[in-house]
């Protein structure tokens, strides 16, 4: 084991650009597959015709799909239907069509929760659809979200590693090609990989915490 040699100067930088592209990359496909995700699930929970049963099926379709097979997907299929795009623009898209699949299930889930007596009760005062999903479903539906989305936020960060097969300059590719340089090096990069995706996750996590306590 060589850590003097693994965390050089030169290795060093070379691995915290690297993490700077998988923060890139997770953070875009955390806020489109948000954006996406409350839309289609939104839409969902409304039930309304046509709609809701084609996005109902496109849903299922991709959270039954591998991720992986999807970043294969953007990076070497959509070139074939006229569509190219770089390589962290295709691992952006394909995980946040994978994660907008799954925070659209978890956000009409968390609606539907909703105890339908205050629907009811909303209505009856002379709330109209739209402002009892505004106004009475949806923030109560958000308390109840936060916990299972922070944890796919989570997977999300963890995903991007995934891209290392379309490669992705990201912190795996990155420490992959330094631990590449001698085998003495595999233990303290790898070490400091795990460090760097935990302290990321674990500060996800309180924040999630924190939300979650002043929502309660």
């Amino acid at each position: 084991m060589d850590i003097a040699g693994a965390f050089s100067a030169h290795n060093l930088v070379f691995i915290l650009e690297g993490f700077v592209v998988t923060l890139r990359v997770a953070f875009i496909a955390i806020v489109l597959s948000f954006i996406i995700g409350c839309i289609v699930g939104t839409l969902r929970y409304t039930r309304m015709p046509v709609v809701a049963p084609v996005l109902a099926v496109v849903v299922e379709l991709v959270r039954n799909l591998p991720l992986l097979l999807i970043i294969f997907f953007t990076r070497f299929a959509l070139p074939d239907i006229g569509v190219k795009l770089g390589v962290e623009n295709s691992a952006i898209v394909g995980l946040a069509v994978f994660e907008a699949a799954m925070i659209s299930e978890i956000v009409r889930s968390g609606l539907a929760s909703i105890d339908k007596g205050q629907i009811e009760a909303a209505r009856s005062s002379g709330l109209n659809y739209v402002q009892t999903l505004w106004h009475i479903v949806l923030p109560q539906g958000l308390r109840r979200m936060v916990p299972p989305m922070v944890s796919q936020f989570i997977s999300l960060l963890k995903d991007t590693s995934l891209a290392i097969v379309i490669s992705l300059p990201d912190l795996m590719h990155n420490s992959k090609i330094v631990i590449g340089q001698s085998y003495n090096y595999t233990l303290p990069i790898l070490a400091l990989v795990a460090l760097l995706y935990f302290t990321v996750n674990y500060a996800l996590s309180l924040a999630a915490k924190r939300l979650e306590n002043r929502l309660i």
